[in-house]
């Protein structure tokens, strides 16, 4: 069966689907939906308070355990290239039950890792594995929903999901009260068993057969081809991946400038951590339950990366002592303004991008992803380049992040053009 590409052009917004495109999820499946897009948060953010502690106990630079996370990224970056053409073909449900075993195994062995070097290593498997559950998530959204009604159920999702990013820190500074770092991977190995059960017992195959495509290599290769050559599903995609990326620069360095440039504790960071995120989801219930329908996606995302831009740029200021030398506080508020915004403009970049890629949901989740943490990836090291007692790199990162997601989204998806040409269209 080959696939007809993406859609190359722009459906009227009052055309726009808002009803399923077939079947709906159950309160059940939305909620390992929701674990399974909780797994990244999970396996980053429990470990992120332990960070410090993790340069003492392997006797390896700040830099070097950074590589950590930057290894997990980048597996699942990789993973998902993998992944996402694998469920068009096979299926969304034997890819994920295998990947999801793999990363039970490979979390168990970081707990055992004495070196950093095979820390690194495994959490690039860690990440390799993990993916399965990322990019087949979006592609179970994309079989079950269509238009609006997948925008409202991706920002449900981040309801969910939202949760993992501020309850792991928090639990990652309890765990850290009771034992070491080991301790950490221990239980984000039992989170892997669990989810891998609940998997196995309430979700079903969303992909029917006749759906499936039959190609090998060459055509995943040739349906991603397709996806990027659509210029406006490649905005999307590059938009939201900055975005990330300056999320994530965010996500690497906070626990160096929050506890060691500003003194605070793991706990006082888990409960900072915890805040931002609770802005990120009351945010994105806003868009979800009030913006979504009322107002356009494209103007949702404009005003999201707008925040994130501002927020980022006053950090700048602020961390470079245009100002002085700020306290906790000025910075912890410019911090959570940027992930608050990101509650518009990541669920928004996913439904849109996906409903244009209607016949590859797969591939085109998997290449969302990739390009995700792909630019996470890059980002991470970036923010350390000055060494641990400067926030300046971060804030920077941050900001030229924020700029580059606005000029692929204006640039390349062109919302007030395709808008123009919409209301010409009916009068």
């Amino acid at each position: 069966m080959t696939d007809p590409g993406p859609a190359t052009t722009d459906a009227p917004r009052q055309h726009i689907p808002s009803t399923p495109a077939g079947r709906r999820a159950s309160l059940l499946v939305t909620l390992v939906l929701g674990g399974l897009t909780a797994l990244p948060p999970l396996s980053m953010d429990m470990y992120l308070p332990a960070l410090p502690e993790v340069t003492g106990a392997l006797h390896s630079p700040a830099a070097t355990v950074q590589l950590t996370l930057t290894a997990c990224l980048m597996g699942m970056a990789l993973g998902q290239l993998v992944v996402g053409p694998m469920s068009d073909k096979w299926g969304r449900r034997r890819p994920l039950l295998a990947g999801m075993l793999l990363y039970v195994v490979a979390t168990a062995v970081c707990a055992l890792a004495p070196t950093a070097g095979l820390l690194i290593g495994f959490r690039l498997v860690q990440g390799l594995a993990g993916a399965a559950g990322i990019v087949i998530a979006r592609a179970v959204v994309r079989d079950l929903y269509d238009g609006v009604a997948m925008a409202r159920f991706f920002s449900t999702l981040m309801l969910i999901s939202g949760v993992a990013p501020v309850i792991a820190p928090l639990i990652g500074g309890q765990i850290l009260r009771l034992t070491d770092w080991r301790g950490v991977f221990v239980v984000l190995t039992a989170v892997g068993i669990l989810l891998t059960l609940l998997v196995w017992r309430t979700l079903d195959e969303t992909l029917p057969p006749a759906a499936r495509h039959s190609g090998g290599v060459g055509q995943a290769l040739r349906t991603m081809g397709g996806l990027l050559t659509d210029r406006v599903f490649t905005g999307y995609l590059l938009a939201g991946g900055f975005a990330f990326a300056a999320l994530f620069a965010y996500i690497s360095a906070s626990p160096f400038v929050v506890q060691d440039i500003y003194g605070a504790s793991p706990q006082t960071f888990s409960l900072l951590f915890g805040l931002n995120s609770i802005g990120l989801v009351v945010v994105g219930q806003i868009n979800g339950k009030l913006l979504v329908g009322r107002v356009s996606l494209d103007a949702a995302l404009a005003a999201g990366l707008g925040v994130v831009t501002l927020a980022a740029a006053a950090l700048v200021l602020m961390t470079s002592g245009v100002f002085g030398r700020p306290g906790l506080a000025p910075v912890a508020a410019g911090l959570f303004v940027l992930m608050s915004a990101m509650g518009l403009a990541m669920p928004n970049t996913n439904a849109q991008a996906l409903m244009r890629s209607r016949n590859a949901a797969g591939s085109a989740s998997a290449l969302l992803g990739t390009s995700t943490f792909l630019l996470g990836a890059i980002a991470s090291p970036l923010v350390g380049i000055a060494g641990e007692h400067t926030a300046v790199p971060m804030a920077t990162v941050q900001l030229a992040c924020a700029l580059l997601a606005v000029a692929s989204f204006a640039g390349l998806c062109r919302p007030w053009r395709r808008a123009a040409q919409e209301d010409g269209a009916h009068p």
